[in-house]
């Protein structure tokens, strides 16, 4: 059994996989030490060979003998997985987004990310839900029951959190301003696509490709089909299982204490 393991900012992803085909997955919030809720997950399912990938990834290696790969190339390889034709992918998580091309084989030729600002991220969507009262589905869900938007001038977190402030005491009903924030953030990731290159084979990963609304706006911004795994958050950690699969020597995982 070979398994990946993403330690994003927010959660950690582990994908098993046996003969190429998925046997466990798991997604899961990061606690105060991640890289000991990985060693847990390494423990339990004894792999032949696992990698790690994502922020967390060199902190695993510390304490176990795994091997690492990027975020970039682990998304290439999930997206692949699941759609064989994939040449781009848009995967917005917690903290960061990034948009990642691939040519006819599969390789990375481009990419851009989005590290450094809380805009277009999962994180901005839930700053602004909490300001207007919402749990993240019911954010959602009122977003896709309107239609009315109006612009959200700063994707700033801060100065963007005050402008719904003062959207929402000027009396605009709170399901415009959802859907006017989800607009925001679709014509964000749109712009960071449309400088990478897009073609009809786009691939939506990471957990805010679970937020339908925001995927029908992506839609609608980009004039193309946008494709989303069944899990979309476990792309990454299934790129770094995909890897320990490739990988042509087997060891048993040792976890140091």
């Amino acid at each position: 059994m070979k398994v990946g393991i993403d330690l994003g900012s927010r959660t950690i992803k582990v994908v098993a996989l046996k003969q190429g085909a998925i046997t466990f997955h798991s997604v899961v919030e990061s606690s105060f030490e991640p890289h000991q809720q990985a060693l847990r997950y390494l423990a339990e399912h004894s792999p032949t060979r696992a990698v790690a990938t994502g922020y967390g990834r060199h902190l695993v290696q510390q304490h176990a003998e795994v091997d690492v790969i990027t975020e970039i190339k682990a998304h290439a390889m999930g997206a692949r997985y699941f759609f064989p034709a994939c040449r781009t992918i848009l995967d917005v998580g917690g903290q960061d987004s990034k948009v990642i091309a691939l040519n006819e084989a599969g390789k990375v030729q481009n990419f851009q990310m989005n590290d450094k600002c809380a805009a277009g991220t999962g994180r901005f969507l839930e700053m602004m839900a909490v300001s207007l009262g919402y749990s993240m589905a019911e954010f959602s869900a009122a977003a896709a029951a309107v239609e009315q938007a109006t612009p959200i001038n700063s994707m700033c977190a801060v100065f963007a959190e005050s402008e719904v402030v003062s959207l929402k005491n000027s009396g605009m009903p709170p399901a415009e301003i959802a859907r006017s924030v989800h607009l925001a953030v679709a014509n964000r990731l749109s712009t960071m696509v449309r400088k990478v290159g897009f073609g009809d084979h786009l691939v939506f990963s990471g957990g805010v490709a679970n937020n339908k609304v925001m995927v029908a706006l992506l839609e609608q911004e980009l004039g193309v089909p946008v494709l989303v795994p069944d899990h979309p958050s476990i792309v990454g950690a299934l790129g770094a299982a995909l890897q320990a699969e490739l990988l042509h020597h087997s060891h048993v995982i040792t976890i140091q204490e």
